[in-house]
């Protein structure tokens, strides 16, 4: 099951590293007096909260609550407490030798033997599978956001039987065995049917594959002050947030209210990667599309687009635009209010040439995507760029650009989406699972809409035409991305709904753009 994203509450759409939260924890006891036992105590209520409404009622309900010997098996002993105090059934199962157990963790354990409940020391598999066996649910306690490195021996064992023994798990700020800063698989992961986090998301929950792993998630408040939340700079895209930053539609607006983008693009065989970027400009609300495109290409998208302006533009011998472009396709641009640059380009190398100059030359906000950036991948010539810039790489295109493998860029699919927006001084959309938008600021935003059947060819040619649509209409480079990322994935949702996953195509996307739009402007 995928991380259902939607019961996050507003103040919690920041997204934490798990350093950050240590230091949050810290600072909630060193600055403000919270003792860090209330945070767990304030824990442990939360997952019981959280149990309770799975099970409707724990009262003599079966209930295995698997520790680990650090902090996350100590909001497990406050989860088996609250329990028992209910009326459950509870088995509680330590991994390891309880003289390990430490600080708060230790504190917790006391207080829970104290009330005459048993804590089993496993030492086997078959132990765990034993205690499962008498079971209705699990709370996965056993390890939190600080795990580093593969889960080996008992603790992959016990992983190994939870997810074999088909019971609902409810895992303890993060499912065992995920990586909470990058999403990765730490050899064996839990798979939740709910996760209750706690304070704020971790990258890792909503990162690919671990959001397959997290279930319905729950962000649970523990006490935490919410001014140090202040100092999060990565956030998950929310509806409220794009809602408020689509562009007005004044209603004595006329099409020069709203904007002028040209889209420079297309070539022999990619005719129709120019004529989604171009109908899409006009799909989200800008006032003119104008397509430039190879002069022998001119007569059949003119044939093909009804609403789309097309203007040929000098070509190479291979029907893709050329050196020769240059000046006629930058007077072309003079009363744009924003450029689409790259869908279906091709990478001939006049067609290169023609790229790099027309990028350090044009003055207009502009969306640099596919072989506009492959063009680039080489030079330069981005690191110089006037203007505002959005590029839009898929990870492929990303780890041309910078130099790096793609296993690199989707290992770190944050930080490398901040190398690029510094490096290049633009505003980055890293597209994939989770699209990331991110600027020089610092500022990352994760975006929840969209789904597998958008991986098709021509979706990312709909995305370049959809942000460079919302730059005429005047939006920063930075509120054109996130929310352009945002509506092209509702539109995406949408076209699953109707025509299913497996047999989406790009233009479906396409076709379901007004109707995203309609349903946030009601918003």
């Amino acid at each position: 099951m995928i991380c259902e994203y939607n019961a996050i509450p507003p103040h919690a759409r920041k997204i934490a590293t798990s350093a950050q939260m240590r230091e949050f924890d810290r600072r909630a006891s060193d600055e403000f007096g919270v003792p860090s036992i209330v945070l767990m105590e304030n824990a442990g209520r939360n997952v019981f909260d959280a149990v309770r409404d799975r099970l409707g009622t724990v009262r003599r309900r079966r209930v295995a609550v698997v520790c680990g010997k650090g902090n996350n098996g100590g909001d497990g002993f406050v989860v088996a407490r609250h329990l028992r105090d209910a009326g459950a059934d509870v088995h509680v199962l330590l991994l390891g030798d309880p003289n390990g157990v430490t600080g708060d963790a230790k504190v917790n354990l006391h207080i829970l033997r104290k009330t005459g409940l048993e804590v089993k020391s496993i030492e086997s598999a078959a132990d765990v599978q034993l205690a499962l066996d008498r079971s209705e649910l699990i709370v996965d306690a056993i390890f939190g956001t600080g795990l580093r490195g593969d889960v080996q021996g008992l603790a992959a064992d016990a992983i190994h039987a939870i997810n074999a023994s088909g019971l609902p798990v409810v895992s303890v700020d993060i499912p065992s065995g995920l990586d909470a800063d990058t999403g990765r698989i730490l050899g064996v992961c839990v798979k939740a049917e709910c996760t209750v986090t706690f304070a704020l998301p971790k990258i890792g929950l909503l990162s690919f594959p671990g959001a397959t792993c997290v279930g319905n998630l729950i962000v649970g408040d523990i006490g935490i002050p919410l001014s140090l939340y202040d100092e999060v700079n990565i956030e998950l895209t929310g509806e409220e947030w794009v809602c408020a930053h689509l562009p007005k539609r004044p209603s004595d607006g006329h099409k020069g209210t709203f904007g002028t983008t040209v889209v420079l693009a297309g070539s022999r065989g990619f005719t129709g990667a120019a004529a989604m970027a171009s109908e899409a400009v006009l799909r989200v609300g800008a006032g003119l599309s104008t397509l430039g495109i190879p002069l022998s290409l001119q007569d059949i998208m003119a044939t093909k687009l009804t609403e789309v302006m097309t203007r040929g533009l000098p070509e190479t011998e291979v029907l893709s635009l050329s050196t020769a472009a240059l000046e006629p396709a930058l007077t072309l641009c003079d009363k744009a209010a924003s450029v689409v640059l790259g869908c279906g380009l091709g990478t001939h190398a006049s067609t290169c040439e023609f790229v790099q100059q027309f990028i350090s030359a044009i003055k207009k906000p502009i969306v640099v995507d596919a072989d506009g950036l492959n063009c680039l991948a080489d030079a330069h010539i981005l690191e110089g760029a006037h203007g505002d810039l959005v590029i839009t790489p898929h990870p492929g295109e990303m780890a041309r650009l910078l130099g790096i493998s793609i296993a690199d860029v989707q290992t770190d699919r944050i930080g490398t989406a901040l190398a690029a927006s510094s490096r290049f001084h633009c505003v980055t959309v890293l597209k994939g699972a989770r699209t990331l938008i991110a600027e020089p600021s610092g500022r990352v935003y994760m975006n929840p809409t969209g789904n597998s059947g958008m991986a098709t060819g021509g979706t990312g040619d709909v995305l370049s035409g959809t942000i460079g649509g919302l730059l005429a209409q005047g939006l920063s480079p930075l509120d054109a991305a996130v929310c352009g990322v945002y509506v092209h994935g509702r539109a995406g949702d949408i076209a699953a709904s109707t025509v299913g996953m497996a047999g989406m195509i790009a233009g479906d996307v396409l076709r379901a753009l007004p109707e995203a739009l309609m349903e946030l402007y009601g918003c």
